[in-house]
């Protein structure tokens, strides 16, 4: 039987430019099996492989252009070629391959003296190295050069790699203004499509990753809104669709979408659970267990967590909390600990001392509240971003709560409410601090107030362990008087009320006398009363004893 070849080739060609990748790798690989495809053609059998995920059928085509080039002296385009089978080769973690592709690379040019763009590409690994050791301003140096060739060369690929590469550098640094600057430049190229589709996608992936660890949450949500149209627009695309799923879930969560977050999630396992690089499902899985956590489905959320961590992603701050709310506090307050050990980079960590406040007040130890939330503002401040900015002052108001200190409370829950107000949970979280404020200045209404928007925003969102939480605190209201003293310092301010000393106090509780000295000030600070003979006179007023 006779295969119309050129008819066939045609069809490849128009597949490609239509970007119905899957049939465009169908035809292309027909023809390619009857004789072997030009190199323009194998380019775009090789682009059409990686962009429905076959990624061993990219790198096989690829090698095969890069030969190609080399039989005909193309010694710049073989040696990007070589760039980009290095670069893959790095994404699956493949780091001795990959560093040969870079230095045959640099050996072709190095024998052609001739200046070439190509150049420029080369010097993108070597950004990568200096961001992945932390060397921010030797990373922004190096990108801004690359750029610098690409604008020479009207290479517009090249510009907008190196600027977000320089983008990334700048806003690690905490020079975010000019980061996210940076990243935006880079994206214009991408909108316009004047990219290539896997430059493209690369190009958004990285850009919301970048935005997402800086906290630029409102950013993140514009690119990955950006992203998910794209990938729609080619129903037979796989590549970046499972970052594009990941990054939505994280976005809609956020949101308050929680239902369609966890979808999102659950299509991300089961859609990719065989790709080779497993960090998205493992990501996947994580998301699914923060959902499930925070809709009280604490069966699922471990099943997740686990799953995440088996993927080698890290569990907490999660996992934690999920022990926080099962009251193993024990179980929580180490494993906050050991990942918090474990962890030297600022952003990494502000991931998970917002817990670790949270953990420490359950745990009554007020100095690594203190210490983690005051490490919370550090980085918040050197990074302006709005969301950690928010998160350190909700984090201070526990503290200030927790040392009965409701006023200043107050203020600082309005400072978390003006700096992130799109994030609903979070939201309904600071309406219940405000309450407990209110209700330990006397507001009974205001108190009142609060709690009913809290619990109607939580009954919104299914937050199950919220709801609990604020029937937990309307019934201690109805045994108790608001006085905010623990049962401990009840017991402190009754031995204190009969005139014993704080050394007598610790020797009737076997405890030690700088563990009564701090009761003795937390008892000041929540009745506010300046003295032993005023707290002992509010304790008969408010029949205490």
């Amino acid at each position: 039987m006779t295969v119309d070849v050129s008819g066939r080739l045609q069809r490849g060609r128009e597949s490609y430019g239509r970007r119905s990748w899957a049939e465009a790798f169908r035809a292309l690989s027909q023809i390619d099996a009857c004789g072997p495809l030009g190199v323009e053609d194998l380019e775009r059998l090789a682009t059409s492989a990686y962009l429905i995920g076959r990624d061993d059928d990219y790198l096989k085509t690829l090698e095969r252009v890069h030969h190609a080039h080399l039989e005909t002296d193309n010694n710049e385009r073989a040696a990007r070629t070589a760039f980009w089978l290095g670069l893959r080769l790095i994404f699956r973690g493949e780091m001795g391959p990959a560093t040969g592709w870079f230095g045959r690379a640099r050996r072709l040019l190095d024998e052609h003296a001739r200046d070439c763009v190509e150049k420029g590409y080369l010097m993108l690994p070597l950004v990568e190295q200096q961001l992945r050791g932390g060397n921010w301003a030797e990373a922004s140096d190096l990108a801004a050069q690359a750029a610098a060739i690409g604008s020479r060369f009207r290479d517009p690929e090249l510009v907008s790699i190196a600027l977000h590469l320089q983008g990334r550098a700048l806003l690690r640094s905490q020079k975010v203004e000019q980061g996210l600057a940076l990243l935006d430049e880079s994206m214009v190229s991408v909108t316009a499509g004047e990219l290539s589709p896997i430059v493209t996608g690369l190009v958004y992936c990285s850009v919301i990753d970048a935005c997402q660890q800086v906290y630029a949450f409102r950013r993140a949500g514009e690119w990955t809104a950006a992203l998910a149209r794209w990938c729609a627009e080619q129903p037979e695309l796989v590549a970046f669709t499972d970052q594009c799923l990941v990054h939505r879930s994280e976005i809609l969560q956020l949101h308050g979408s929680w239902n369609d977050a966890i979808e999102e999630a659950r299509r991300a396992c089961t859609r990719f659970a065989n790709r080779d690089d497993q960090r998205i499902s493992a990501a996947a899985y994580y998301q699914q267990g923060e959902v499930h956590r925070l809709r009280g489905e604490f069966a699922e959320a471990e099943a997740a967590y686990r799953n995440a961590s088996q993927w080698g992603w890290e569990p907490q701050p999660g996992l934690a909390l999920l022990r926080l709310a099962q009251d193993r506090l024990d179980a929580a307050a180490a494993a906050l600990r050991r990942a918090l050990d474990a962890t030297t980079d600022p952003l990494k960590r502000a991931k998970l001392l917002p817990a670790q406040v949270e953990v420490m007040l359950a745990a009554r130890d007020s100095g690594e509240a203190h210490a983690a939330c005051s490490e919370l503002e550090t980085i918040a401040e050197g990074y302006g971003a709005d969301v950690l900015r928010a998160s350190a002052a909700y984090a201070r108001a526990a503290i200030e709560l927790d040392e009965g200190k409701p006023r200043d409370a107050l203020s600082t829950l309005q400072r978390a409410r003006e700096a992130w107000q799109e994030a609903p949970h979070f939201a309904a979280c600071i309406r219940v601090g405000v309450a407990r404020a209110c209700r330990a200045l006397g507001d009974e209404e205001g108190a009142e107030m609060e709690l009913e928007a809290a619990r109607a925003a939580f009954e919104r969102l299914g937050a199950v362990p919220d709801i609990a939480r604020i029937d937990a605190i309307a019934a201690a209201d109805e045994r108790e008087p608001s006085h905010g003293l623990s049962a401990r310092e009840l017991q402190v301010l009754r031995l204190l009320a009969s005139g014993k000393t704080n050394k007598a106090i610790a020797a009737d509780l076997s405890l030690s006398e700088r563990t009564v000295d701090r009761h003795v000030s937390n008892i000041f600070n929540k009745l506010d009363v300046p003295t032993r003979t005023a707290a002992t006179a509010y304790a008969y007023q408010h029949k205490l004893i």
